[in-house]
């Protein structure tokens, strides 16, 4: 597994040059997959072919669970699992040129052992599991504080706040406030740093898998709205906080 953290990170890294490159160049050929909004590239294709190709070069045999090529399914979750995001922030990177992240988890037979989400053009790499401790950078991150909803900010899906769905404009009240990124990753890269106490938003196994293995590394709670393990099988409604916030924002979401 050490053999194949180090190299997890290399992969990451070269995939990243990659990117930029495309970026700055302004390669990007850009297409919609279930509307007008949703952004797919040529790149998110070429660079998830390329961790996947490099990924079998170090671990044999290993499966994979990701966003494109028809890799969405995985009927069989045993052995170990590579579940990849190669680029999350489709839009942020297309438009903006900024603010999206890869995102790579290493599964083994349904236990999280390493995940890894870095910010490309910041390049910040937060990383780790239950076995290595997690790590921003060259720092090794502590236990997140125990903090309450309404000691810190909110990171949220649009649709869901727009539309109030689960009380979700009562849960930004109690909050000192929301934001709203467009990149899963770096919700969740921020509440692993403790710069949000939750994240609520409806997310895809390859959006979470990664910042799953990481919060709950740092003792953050991680299920789906009605307090469940994730599925890892389908697009879900999702909620990622400290344990004081998870239990106020489930009272909240839940309230007659």
């Amino acid at each position: 597994m050490e053999t194949l953290s180090t190299k997890i990170v290399d992969i990451i890294y070269a995939a990243a040059i990659k990117i930029k490159e495309q970026v700055t160049k302004k390669r990007l050929i850009v297409s919609t997959k279930s509307s007008r909004s949703d952004f797919v590239t040529n790149v998110d294709t070429q660079i998830q072919d390329f961790i996947m190709e490099e990924l079998l070069r170090v671990e044999r045999g290993i499966k994979f669970l990701a966003e494109e090529n028809n890799l969405s399914s995985l009927p069989d979750f045993s052995g170990k699992v590579a579940i990849i995001d190669p680029i999350d922030g489709t839009n942020n990177m297309v438009l903006e040129k900024k603010n999206f992240c890869i995102m790579v988890a290493i599964y083994d037979n349904h236990e999280g052992k390493l995940g890894y989400i870095y910010d490309v053009m910041a390049d910040n790499l937060l990383w780790g599991g239950p076995d290595v401790g997690i790590h921003f950078n060259d720092k090794k991150l502590k236990r997140t504080n125990n903090v309450e909803l309404s000691e810190g900010l909110v990171g949220f899906n649009s649709a869901i706040y727009r539309r109030n769905a689960f009380h979700a404009h009562k849960i930004g009240d109690e909050s000192l406030g929301i934001r709203m990124t467009g990149c899963a990753g770096l919700e969740l890269m921020d509440l692993a740093l403790g710069n949000r106490v939750a994240y609520i938003s409806n997310l895809q196994p390859w959006d979470y898998a990664a910042g799953k293995i990481i919060l709950e590394t740092l003792g953050l709670r991680v299920t789906n709205i009605y307090g469940n393990d994730l599925k890892f099988n389908e697009r879900e409604l999702f909620i990622a906080a400290t344990p004081l916030a998870h239990q106020r924002i489930l009272e909240i979401m839940h309230a007659e």
